[in-house]
């Protein structure tokens, strides 16, 4: 039982920390080293973060895949034993079901994560929970996963949850951790990807930007949102100047 534990925790690690590798090191590539000039422009905070603070941002991001590994151990054991609603095969809901139960973790996801998000910042819970992801202040790719352990957990929460409510399948749970992982690379990106024109588009003006959650980390008590600009929106939580600044960086 402990070596198969071992060894579940040992997959799920590797391929989360490549998974984090791949994501955040060839978007520091592409747009802090290769395409730096072209895209300096698009820098959404004019000056670099210093090694310190990206150092930090891995330090605590490789902290952070271990929690989620040890969380998802935990998934995979109970799976196991018959406690979640885990399905192995496709065929046992369809293809309709399978597609509709992946945007449903994420909808789920991204409303959990809003007010997750809003009661870490609440005075009393903020220096002890969120205060490390906020040492960001201008934060690089490296920073998607760097959080305080207890932030962590709050975090990855979502999935424990998420299986012993609806049946999901494990390429589900793949996609989910996939579009999860590019918005949380997205987010912490530091340069605007996005044209103008693609905050008052009718539908994608609903999708975060990088400007979006980079402006969070420099005022902390706007944008608060994960995937979306729903939550955001319908709270007047967006920040006043969050389309004039987005226009500005857009290219």
């Amino acid at each position: 039982m402990i070596s198969t534990a071992i060894g579940i925790f040992a997959k799920i690690f590797t391929i989360s920390f490549i998974r984090y590798l791949v994501f955040a090191g060839i978007a520091y590539l592409f747009f802090y080293v290769w395409k730096k000039e072209k895209f300096l422009s698009h820098k959404i905070q004019n000056k670099f973060p210093t090694n310190l603070v990206i150092r930090n941002e891995f330090v605590n991001s490789l902290l952070s895949i271990i929690l989620f590994s040890l969380v998802g151990l935990g998934v995979s054991l109970l799976h196991r034993a018959g406690y979640t609603q885990i399905y192995e095969r496709l065929s046992e809901y369809g293809w309709g079901y399978f597609l509709l139960s992946t945007l449903l973790m994420i909808l789920a996801h991204d409303t959990y994560f809003y007010w997750m998000h809003r009661l870490i910042h609440h005075k009393r819970i903020y220096k002890y929970v969120h205060k490390v992801h906020h040492q960001s202040i201008n934060p690089t790719p490296w920073a998607a996963f760097s959080f305080h352990p207890t932030e962590a957990i709050l975090e990855v929460g979502i999935l424990p949850i998420m299986v012993f409510l609806i049946p999901l399948h494990p390429l589900a749970i793949v996609a989910w951790i996939l579009f999860m992982t590019f918005m949380n690379v997205l987010g912490h990106l530091g340069f605007e990807i996005f044209k103008k024109g693609f905050v008052k588009n009718s539908i994608t003006r609903w999708s975060n930007t990088s400007v979006h959650h980079n402006m969070h980390h420099k005022y902390a008590q706007y944008n608060y949102g994960l995937y979306f600009n729903f939550w955001d929106w319908a709270m007047n939580t967006n920040h006043p100047e969050y389309f004039e600044e987005f226009n500005k960086m857009a290219r």
